[in-house]
Formats: structure tokens, sequence, C-alpha cells
């Protein structure tokens, strides 16, 4: 309403990337300001979205929103990952998402039209499903943070929310395989008590109107790499991690997985069954995403090292977990030794 639209918030903070085969620029929104939803009826476009931008002169293409009305810091900046899959005799030309809203979303990346969607994390509460285009059923009961207007003191009615504002999946990159058509999201079981305050617009200040406090939602792990099917639905498998992960996932055409874990090691799981084949321990917690690459005929794995971020910034119970953790910072280079590699 009114001129809120100059203070809405929606930034770009993540990259996009180019779709050759749709010439289309693919890139996600964050989430609107205030935190206070109730501040801001109605949909707030382009915010919580991912949009398919013209890179010839900037228009939007088209956009799909995963969380209209975000209330509870939802951003829609994950990545857009573009994939082919067999349907019925035809090639379909998608784009997938897992999103800091516990949905993981299939699209018409040539349309950007809603082709399925399905929860990826144990636990989500702000809303109770998808309608037929892809758009959230709120939970009207208790989803949604309550309005500070409609109470007697400063905070309107807390609610607990699953996931929490750090995300289903936050940043960190999943990888898709061509191989076995399954997407390896890293991923957080946490929960958030979210409150709304009253709040006023001040250049440069945090624009919240809203308060948090993060908790696990398990005693013995936090962090999830998942292997899903975008066909389906199904988790195919998974391996729980104590701490958060906030690294990013590389699939290798050698059937691989590769991630590293806040508590130190780069680690490689076998991209059909789970199995964890490899493990380092680099010293310090890893953030970054591995990359590989190849240099006179060698094929060699990096990972850059050192902890930090946001989960120790504003992890609530969750920075118990973490407070330990070495941060440093380390580039690390890995080759496959030459008499274990395989033979055409």
């Amino acid at each position: 309403p009114g001129d809120m639209w100059k203070t809405g918030g929606a930034a770009t903070w993540l990259g996009g990337t180019y779709d050759p085969d749709t010439d289309s620029i693919f890139f996600g929104t964050g989430n609107p300001a205030p935190w206070n939803s109730h501040l801001r009826p109605g949909d707030n476009l382009f915010s919580a979205s991912r949009l398919a931008i013209d890179p010839e002169d900037g228009s939007i293409k088209w956009h799909f929103q995963t969380t209209p009305n975000d209330g509870w810091d939802y951003d829609g900046v994950n990545e857009l990952i573009s994939f082919d899959y067999e349907e019925d005799g035809k090639t379909v030309k998608a784009a997938a998402t897992a999103d800091r809203n516990g949905f993981f979303y299939v699209l018409n990346r040539e349309d950007g039209k809603f082709i399925r969607g399905f929860p990826f994390v144990d636990k989500v509460t702000w809303a109770t499903g998808l309608n037929d285009d892809g758009s959230p059923i709120f939970n009207t009961e208790n989803g949604r943070p309550g309005n500070p207007a409609d109470a007697d003191g400063e905070k309107g009615e807390t609610v607990v929310a699953f996931p929490a504002f750090l995300g289903g999946k936050n940043w960190q990159p999943m990888a898709y395989s061509q191989d076995t058509g399954l997407f390896y999201i890293p991923s957080n079981e946490w929960s958030m008590d979210i409150w709304n305050e009253p709040v006023s617009y001040k250049k440069g200040a945090a624009y919240l109107g809203a308060g948090f406090t993060i908790k696990p939602a398990n005693d013995d792990f936090i962090g999830v790499l998942r292997a899903v099917d975008p066909k389906t639905g199904e988790e195919v498998w998974r391996y729980n991690n104590p701490a958060p992960l906030w690294g990013g996932a590389m699939a290798t055409a050698g059937n691989l997985v590769f991630t590293g874990t806040p508590e130190g090691f780069l680690k490689a799981f076998d991209a059909r069954t789970g199995e964890e084949l490899y493990k380092f321990n680099t010293g310090t917690g890893v953030v970054g995403t591995p990359v590989t690459w190849e240099m006179d005929g060698e094929q060699y794995v990096s990972i850059s090292t050192g902890w930090g971020g946001a989960v120790p910034l504003w992890g609530g119970e969750v920075a118990k977990v973490v407070k330990d953790f070495n941060q440093g910072g380390t580039v690390w280079t890995f080759k496959l030794p030459s008499d274990r590699v395989a033979s055409n």
C-alpha cells in the first residue's frame, strides 16, 4: 500500500544462471520488507520469486512466486537448475529449485508453469501443501506470526515455524546428476519462534518488524544431505549431519557426490546409494562448494574452507553446536592417484 514498494526489499543477493535453450537469465529474489507481513497485504510481487529475464532488454518473461506475502523471511533467491527429463515419450524442459520455505518446485523453464512440488524437509508448518498452480495453501490456524495491531502489548502472537528463517535450504547450491536423474540437496532441519513487532523505516537500519529464535528440530542432527527424485518427490537416500550443512554439493559423472561439513570434512558419497566413500579432515569448517577441474589429462577436486557466515551470527540455540568450530581459510586440492583411475 502507498509508497511501501519503495522500501519493499526483494534484493537479488545470489548469482543467476543463463539457460541457452530458452535464451533466458534465471534469477531469484529475496524477501519483502519489513518482515511484518501484516503491514503489506497482497502478494508483494516480485519478491520471493524466480524470474526468467530476457537478456536482450531485461524484461521479465515469466515469474514464479514461491512465498506470496512472505512473513517468515523465506527468500526466493535459491538457484534454479535447468534439466530435461522424459515423460510420455516427450522431453520436458524443466527447472528445479529447493526453496527456503521447505518446498521443492519443478517448473517448465520455457514458460514458468508449475509442474509439481513437494516438501523436501521433514516438517513444514507455515503451509499445509501446494495448490495446482504451485501457490501455497497457508496454515491459517497458527502458521503466520500475529499482527501487533491485534495485541495489547508491543508484540504480536508468537508462532513456531518450520523451517527456520535460514531455510530448509539456503544459499548453498544443490547438485543434479544426469546419470541418476536425482538432485542432491544440502538441507537443514530447524525451527524458529517468530513474532511481529511495530516498525518504522529508517534509511540504513535493519527493517525487520520481527523477532526470532532458532532451535534444532532434532537432538542428534541438523544438517541433511538428501537425494531427491524430481519426478516423484521420493527421498532416495539421506545423510544426517550433527551440525548444519552450509556448503554446496557437486555431482560427478563418476557417480560421486561431494560436499563439506562445518566439522571440517570434505566427504564423497555414492550418488545412487548414499554410501559414504571418502572423507578428509581439512581442519576448518567448510562453507564453500566443491569444484572439479582438469589439467594435463588429470582431474582434480578443490574446495575452499573456512567457517563463518549466517549460522554463527543468527543461529540461536544452533550456535551452541558450531561455536567451537575452527574458522581459518584454506584452499585444498585433491587428485585421484594414477593407479586408482579406471581404464576406459
